[in-house]
This record gives C-alpha cells, sequence and structure tokens, in this order.
C-alpha cells in the first residue's frame, strides 16, 4: 500500500470531504507493519490508551502470534469502545486498520473511505463496501481504494445484484467523477466570470488573502451568488475527491483550492465577527493545503481593512470601521451576521424588544433585496440598527428598571394610545410588580406544569386591572408576558 503511505491519499481528502477511513489488511503482520510505517511518518496519529489516538488496529490475536501482533489484541469490549469512537464524527479516531473485523454489519455513516488490499467477492465484497456508503450529511457515496484488483470481482458482484432487483446505482465509475469534476469546475469558474483571480497562484500568502476577500465580494454581488457558489464549490470538491488521483485533479488542484478557500471565507463570517481569525488562518491553510501553505499567522481583520475591535463588536468605533470598509457586499454580510446573533442572544431575556429589532433589520434586509436600499443605504440602515441595539442596552439603567423590570415593561408597552395614556411612571410600576411575583412564583418546571401558569397568569391580570390596563389590550399583553416569563423563569432556575 505504498500510495498510501507515500501520498497519505487519506489527509489530501480530510481537506476537501470529512470523513473517518477502514482499511482492510490481507493478514495481521500486514495490518501491524502497516499501522507502524503510517505511525513512523505521523508519529502524533499514535496512542497507547484506548481511548486516545488518531489511528487504531483492530483484531484478535494468540500467544503463537508474537509480541508485535499481539500488542494489538483487542477485547470485546475494546472493540465496543472502539467501534464507538469510530462512529462519532466529533472523536479524534480517523483510521482503523482491520483483516476481518467491522466488514459486516458494522454501521458508522461518517465512514467514507475504504482501502483494500485483500481478495473478497460475491457478497462478503459487497458487505464489505457498503460500510462506507451509508447516507451521512453531503457524503456523495464511499470511495472504494483498490490496492489488489478486485474491480472484477465487483463487476460480478454488482450484477448480481442487479439481477436481484436492486436499485439504484451502487456503484460509479472513477471516470464518471472525473466529468462530474470538469463540469463543476466550468459552473464555478461562469459564477466568477468578471473577476480575474489568476495571481492568486503568484501571490504572497497576504496578497492571497486580500484575493480571497476579493471574490468574496464579487460573489456577494452576483444575483443569489452566495448560495448558487457554496453549492457549486461543494459538489465540485465532493466530485473532485472521488476523482483522484486522475491526472486532471492534479491538473486543477491549486484553482480549486482557490475556489475552496473562497467558500471556507464565505461560510466563516461568523469566525470573522466574533474575531477568532485563528481558526480562520486554520481553514484556509488546510483546505488550500499545499497550493498557499504557510506558517505566517494572518491578522484577518487588517486583511480586511479592519482594525480588531478591543471592547464589543458592536462597538461605535468598529462600526465606524465597518461603514468605511472597502468591499461593501462583505460589510452588508458581515453586519447581517452580527446583528442577526446579537439581537437572538437579547430574545431570551427580552423577547418583545428582540423581536421589534428583528423586524427592523428583516424589514431593511427586504428593502435592500427588492432594490429599494441602495448598497451605502442599506449599511447606513444595519449600522443605525446596530446602534439601536446599543440603545437598547443601556435603557433600563436609564429608566431605573433593572433587566428583567425592562424585559416585561417592554412586552407591555405599545405604540397604542389606549396604553400610552397610562404613561411611562405606571407602565413602569407595573413591570416592577410582574417581574417581582413572578420572580416569587416561578418554579423550575414553570414552562410545562398548567398549574403555575395558571398561577402566574392570575397574578398578571390582577395587576394589570389594579393599574388600569385597558382590558381590550390585556390579552395580547399576557400572552407574551407570560412568553416572557416562561425564558425569564429559564434563566433564573439555571442561576
Amino acid at each position: 500500500m505504498d500510495q498510501f503511505l507515500g501520498a497519505l491519499h487519506f489527509e489530501e481528502r480530510e481537506t476537501v470531504f470529512e470523513g473517518k477511513a477502514l482499511v482492510v489488511a490481507m493478514s495481521r503482520r500486514i495490518a501491524v507493519e502497516l499501522y507502524d510505517a503510517i505511525i513512523k511518518i505521523r508519529p502524533g496519529w499514535h496512542n497507547d490508551d484506548l481511548d486516545k489516538g488518531v489511528i487504531k488496529v483492530v483484531m484478535t490475536s494468540s500467544s503463537s502470534d508474537g509480541a508485535a501482533i499481539q500488542r494489538h489484541h483487542t477485547t470485546k469490549a475494546q472493540r465496543k469502545a472502539l467501534a464507538l469512537r469510530l462512529k462519532d464524527e466529533n472523536d479524534p479516531l480517523k483510521i482503523v486498520i482491520v483483516r476481518d473485523m467491522w466488514l459486516t454489519g458494522f454501521d458508522a455513516p461518517c465512514l467514507n473511505t475504504m482501502y483494500i488490499n485483500k481478495p473478497m467477492k460475491d457478497h462478503n465484497l459487497m458487505q464489505a463496501i457498503a460500510r462506507v456508503n451509508r447516507v451521512f450529511k453531503d457524503k456523495p457515496g464511499g470511495l472504494i481504494v483498490d490496492y489488489i484488483g478486485i474491480a472484477s470481482n465487483l463487476k460480478k458482484a454488482l450484477g448480481f445484484y442487479a439481477e436481484s432487483g436492486g436499485k439504484g446505482v451502487p456503484a460509479e465509475t472513477h471516470q464518471k467523477a472525473v466529468e462530474i469534476m470538469r463540469e463543476k469546475l466550468e459552473v464555478v469558474r461562469g459564477i466568477l466570470h468578471g473577476f480575474d483571480y489568476s495571481s492568486f497562484f503568484s501571490s504572497a500568502i497576504k496578497n492571497k488573502l486580500s484575493l480571497i476577500l476579493q471574490a468574496e465580494d464579487f460573489i456577494l454581488g452576483v444575483n443569489d451568488g452566495k448560495s448558487r457558489y457554496i453549492r457549486e464549490v461543494t459538489l465540485l470538491g465532493q466530485a473532485y475527491v472521488l476523482a483522484k488521483p486522475d491526472p486532471a485533479t492534479f491538473a486543477n488542484a491549486e484553482e480549486i483550492a482557490f475556489f475552496q478557500a473562497v467558500k471556507a471565507r464565505i461560510t466563516k463570517l461568523e469566525t470573522l465577527a466574533s474575531g477568532r481569525d485563528e481558526s480562520y488562518d486554520s481553514v484556509i491553510r488546510n483546505i488550500v493545503n499545499t497550493a498557499v501553505a504557510s506558517d505566517q499567522v494572518i491578522d484577518i481583520f487588517s486583511a480586511a481593512g479592519l482594525k480588531k475591535p478591543e471592547i464589543s463588536i458592536l462597538s461605535e468605533d468598529f462600526l465606524k470601521e465597518i461603514e468605511g470598509m472597502k468591499y461593501k457586499n462583505v460589510a452588508i454580510e458581515l453586519l447581517k451576521k452580527l446583528l442577526s446573533d446579537e439581537i437572538k442572544i437579547r430574545s431570551k431575556h427580552n423577547l418583545a424588544k428582540s423581536k421589534s429589532l428583528m423586524e427592523m433589520l428583516d424589514g431593511a434586509i427586504k428593502r435592500y433585496q427588492n432594490n429599494l436600499l441602495t448598497t451605502a443605504e442599506i449599511i447606513e440602515e444595519l449600522i443605525r440598527i446596530a446602534r439601536e441595539i446599543n440603545a437598547s442596552d443601556k435603557r433600563g439603567q436609564d429608566m431605573g428598571l433593572s433587566e428583567d423590570e425592562l424585559a416585561f415593561y417592554d412586552a407591555l408597552e405599545t405604540n397604542d394610545s389606549a396604553v400610552k395614556v397610562l404613561g411611562d411612571d405606571v407602565l413602569r410600576e407595573i413591570a416592577r410588580e410582574i417581574a417581582d411575583r413572578v420572580r416569587k412564583n416561578a418554579t423550575i418546571d414553570f414552562a410545562i406544569k398548567e398549574t403555575a401558569r395558571a398561577r402566574i397568569m392570575v397574578i398578571v391580570r390582577r395587576i394589570l386591572n389594579k393599574h388600569g390596563y385597558p382590558p381590550d389590550k390585556q390579552p395580547a399583553a399576557i400572552q407574551i408576558v407570560m412568553k416572557q416569563a416562561e425564558n425569564l423563569a429559564d434563566l433564573w432556575t439555571t442561576q
């Protein structure tokens, strides 16, 4: 299996299509020798602990097999533990070497690659390759890497499968994957038509990141460009992985790496938004691999033409930086993500105000999408909403209300003239009373216990009546107050 060891095919596959692999060896001796050869070039993958390490051998042995093989012996309980690790997509265990184990009846959907160095045929072969063909996320299909020549046996097995009434296409030809890759390559090039990225392949790392940002801005300015680009580059990446090691994959590797890097940039706006630029650097380095590999630490905010925010992501300094950002489409997308996340964070504590802010955001985005706002106007509108969020955070202090009291005040306060006639002083007093009584009466099972909810509802209605809250406005007010009380009860009982 020299190609597996020399080219580290699995590592390259991982940069585009994450998953796990099963290696089928002809004998226990070969399995152990393969393990030793792999950890020689990747020593960090080895770990003697059962619950640690990237690679393991799963097999049984006897005293006559010798010490080298015996150290990989696994008991039934150990195999069960390793099976759970392999099935967990987030577990660091990525590669398992077997001889006979787990080739039938073992189901791990995140398995996507099988390296075969053992003669198999008929039902046993079909059962084995089915291990990597389970439906999982956006996996296009399992990849079988044949080192021993099972192709003819596979055709016979598939022929029997078809004659038996099987439906679908259990295995695609390698050439089909190459054709799909070429097709998707042209589609992605078409989306980027008019944007010159040719200098990317010879640029310094900082210039590469700048070009990635420019490409993102270009795509965000194309009608439905973001969703189309992400979809087509995903399909291109899947076909690319399945097409390797066809010469066409090597000829287009750098260009595909660029497309993948731009996709990562578009889908990682939340990383930029939260300032976690180191993880974004890692994404870029992993995806672009040798085409853009660099040990430099790149300040993504600097590459984007922004100063890294020191205090709040919605601070006035940061908003001014966004307003002056060169790439306007990126600025819009970044602000949309920032504002949406900030409003969702606040929704637990102040349902009414968060709903109002989200309506403002959705309305602005719809007007922009309907060409009622220019690029400059939507940025101005989004920054205005950001400042409204900041202002709303300070309202309680200015009004002499705690955070909980402000939440109930916002639930009760409307633009209706019948409510406004009560005045702010009365509404504040109502909010204080409700917050106090709800806190005293909310229980840990408030959200699901009908008697607890009924008790709170009676209390709220009495307080509203006591202060002259309009009777015809009470049902709507009680409904949102009860929802707000439920949210706050969750927070109180976990404090």
